[in-house]
């Protein structure tokens, strides 16, 4: 089976790869760290190419900078693991990506909020919890 965890630029990625890796580990799992590349960020990458050079990126482009964005990550967490870039809207894409698999958990981060935050502001975790059918594991710092 296979341990997701998503991760971000930014976030606590080093605690949310700690977790997801010690449960690899627990059940004999593989670990994907996987970060999402949402369809605006696309967008704003194309449009800057665009400007600059005339040309467009070519989504497989767009797929390589997120995987090397999950690399980084890997990097800084010194887990062995597999990098995956996905393109879409985060939260639906590492959905997909973990429903397609034999996910056991999906490892998430997130910052504790209160409630009014979380019913102003939606979050990639909040809709990864709201819609998986797969257990999540929910990594949170106390930043507000």
């Amino acid at each position: 089976m296979l341990i997701v965890a998503a991760v971000d630029r930014t976030g606590p990625r080093e605690m949310i790869l700690d977790e997801a890796s010690a449960l690899a580990d627990a059940f004999g799992d593989d670990l994907h760290v996987v970060h999402a590349m949402s369809q605006s960020t696309f967008r704003d990458l194309e449009m800057k190419s665009v400007e600059k050079t005339g040309q467009t990126i070519d989504i497989d482009d767009v797929r390589a900078l997120a995987r090397e964005i999950a690399e980084e990550a890997v990097d800084e967490a010194g887990v062995e693991s597999t990098a995956v870039g996905v393109v879409g809207d985060p939260a639906d894409a590492v959905l997909k990506y973990a429903t397609n698999r034999s996910t056991r958990y999906i490892a998430v981060g997130g910052k504790r909020r209160t409630p009014v935050g979380k019913a102003l502001f939606g979050s990639v975790t909040q809709a990864v919890l709201l819609n998986s059918d797969l257990p999540v594991v929910t990594v949170t710092t106390d930043d507000q």
